[in-house]
């Protein structure tokens, strides 16, 4: 296959949108600390006091081994499951591995911060995940001797069994779509991630969840370093520095939202970043053992992957790469990157390397949504993280020779203007599995230097142009919220305010259309008044305990019509004009004249048969 033919983009696999994130890693209880830890260049790998390690349950002759590192990276608030918002009884909770747990509450969190409600929501939303060893069952749960002598032993397996973990989230959440455990060790996530990619293409689903979650209990603790191992000796993941000699175990939970771009694209979503193509396979035996990384098959991921992407290498100007710092891996996995760049292109050092390993150590089964979710936030702000540590090249990597350097330090992502910003992602699991992913960054405007690029309008009904060119803005927007407690409510008010001063920017009109539409919808509600200073001005309405009420646009009668009455609904709801409109259009198929002036918005002075001046739209 020609060069120009393996990357025609004509002939590339349909893009995928990226709609939705959260996560929890270490250091960061959301997105938006994650990725200001990164951008700052912060270490979430901690040490550890032995007065902490005691009262975690370390052996203290472990304590006193001279190769025992006291250093580790934790997921903060782990233990504070919302079990009565997700319908879970106490005891249901506790049986419940903390993976499981963690993973349900972000795949709420994520399909909330694309819009949308999964009630409402016509589509298939589909589930692919993965958790790692449960340590909760093992440590926490079977050294209990009253929860030994326990029945319950059916509950048990559901709430710990690996199997039940996405199905788990469907059930609780009304998904319909695919529901798929899946684990392939430290690739986990971004398989699933790949396989999610797969069942858009099909058309087996029309949004799809993917990541992983992986909790370490009890979480602060060392290891033992042991020789040829993994695990660092010192605590520090360095990756692609002469100094590196392994990485740390850690924690973490993560999950995207995709859905298909053109679908995304129709639907006014907020398209975070596109994934162009993705791609897994397997070592299979040509390596030196079962645990080892095998070099022709990350080359050959790698290389499929931008095929299928339909981009030459050259264009990609970012790796998140698999980057554990261990002294075997790094060179095979710089190699293999080489070889499948090669293919395409014999530019040197143009393109930046890094490894959220550095920052959070090694979260397992989240490691690949971790990176994902790096590259996905570096593209939206068009930076590029520092990789920590690393001060002098690994003597085993020829960097002067192959298309890499390590980014040691934040950095403008720089593009040369005819091409978006592009990024690979790896992860490699042992056993063999490999992963990657091409992702591009979604472009704002259309006509610009890029040619095609989508411009985007609010999330708003399909409305005519000649009805969406007649609106006119709002002075005021109408916000509602809900909850299932009163004080969810309160924190959730202060919450928006709160976030209206963090981003002055915010199209208020978007807001307000998500919050109508796109959240599922408790008994305990309130609605605010806000106008385009973003200061809520007054509490509409504050409702306990309400049941689902339809809202109607209501004229009485009774003698209260005025003048002009109905002209800001007709100027500003594009969903009243159009029915208004339509309506008019019936009238005048059945009498012969319509219901409207004729400028729409004039008012006439003359009424025929009677009808009111209310709207000042009527003939």
């Amino acid at each position: 296959m020609s060069d120009s033919k393996r990357y025609d983009d004509d002939n590339a696999v349909e893009p995928i949108a990226v709609i939705g994130m959260s996560g929890r890693f270490p250091g960061a209880k959301n997105i938006d600390e994650f990725w200001q830890n990164l951008r700052e260049g912060v270490e979430s790998i901690v040490s550890f006091t032995d007065e902490e390690l005691t009262a975690w349950g370390e052996p203290p002759e472990w304590l006193k081994n001279p190769r025992y590192v006291r250093r580790g990276a934790f997921v903060s608030d782990i233990e504070m499951f919302d079990a009565a918002f997700f319908g879970f009884s106490p005891r249901e909770a506790e049986l419940t591995d903390l993976q499981h747990r963690l993973l349900l509450e972000c795949a709420w969190e994520t399909i909330e911060s694309a819009g949308y409600d999964p009630e409402t929501y016509e589509g298939r939303i589909a589930v692919f995940s993965g958790i790692g060893i449960n340590t909760y069952l093992l440590r926490n749960l079977m050294s209990d001797p009253e929860f030994i002598k326990s029945p319950e032993t059916y509950q048990l397996s559901i709430g710990n069994d690996k199997d039940f973990a996405p199905t788990r989230i469907s059930y609780k959440l009304n998904l319909k779509g695919p529901s798929v455990s899946v684990n392939t060790a430290c690739s986990t996530s971004l398989v699933a991630v790949q396989l999610a990619c797969q069942s858009l293409l099909n058309y087996q689903c029309d949004m799809a969840l993917a990541g992983g979650a992986t909790i370490q209990v009890p979480q602060k603790k060392g290891y033992l370093y042991q020789e040829g191992g993994i695990p660092s000796p010192d605590g520090y993941c360095r990756a692609f520095d002469a100094n590196a000699k392994g990485t740390v175990v850690s924690s973490g939970v993560g999950i995207v939202l995709l859905k298909r771009l053109e679908d995304a694209l129709a639907d006014g979503d907020c398209i975070h970043a596109i994934i162009r193509g993705s791609a897994i396979n397997n070592d299979g035996s040509l390596k030196v053992g079962y645990t080892a990384p095998g070099m022709e098959g990350q080359a050959s991921v790698i290389a499929e992957a931008q095929s299928l992407a339909g981009v030459n290498p050259e264009t990609i100007t970012y790796i998140e790469a698999h980057g554990t710092g261990t002294p075997l891996g790094d060179p095979i996995e710089i190699e293999a990157l080489t070889q499948a760049f090669r293919a395409g292109t014999q530019k040197k050092g143009f393109c930046a390397i890094g490894s959220v390993k550095s920052n959070i150590g090694h979260a397992d089964t989240a490691a690949g949504v971790a990176g994902l979710i790096k590259t996905v936030l570096a593209l939206k702000h068009k930076m590029i993280p520092p990789s920590l540590h690393f001060e002098s090249p690994n003597p085993r990597i020829d960097f002067k020779n192959s298309p890499f350097y390590v980014n040691a330090a934040l950095s403008e992502w720089k593009t040369d203007g005819k091409t978006p910003r592009r990024a690979g992602v790896s992860s490699f699991g042992i056993g063999g599995t490999n992963a990657h992913v091409v992702l591009e960054e979604r472009l704002e405007v259309r006509g610009s230097e890029f040619g095609d690029a989508p411009n985007l309008s609010p999330r708003t009904p399909n409305l005519s142009s000649e009805v969406r060119g007649k609106m006119t803005s709002k002075p005021y927007y109408l916000l509602p919220l809900s909850a299932k407690t009163n004080s969810a409510l309160d924190a959730m008010t202060a919450n928006l305010v709160e976030y209206f001063k963090q981003h002055p920017d915010l199209n208020l009109a978007d807001v307000a259309y998500t919050l109508q539409v796109g959240r599922k919808v408790f008994s305990h509600r309130r609605v605010l008044i806000c106008n385009d200073n973003r200061e809520p001005k007054r509490v509409l309405t504050d409702v306990q305990e309400a049941q689902n009420r339809p809202i109607v646009f209501m004229f009485s009668g009774q003698g209260a019509q005025y003048e002009n009455m109905g002209m800001e609904l007709y100027q500003t709801e594009p969903v009243f004009r159009e029915t208004v409109d339509r309506c008019s259009e019936m009238v005048k198929s059945g009498l012969g004249f319509g219901v409207r002036g004729q400028g729409y918005l004039e008012p006439r002075t003359s009424r025929p048969n009677g009808f009111c001046p209310a709207c000042a739209v009527c003939d």
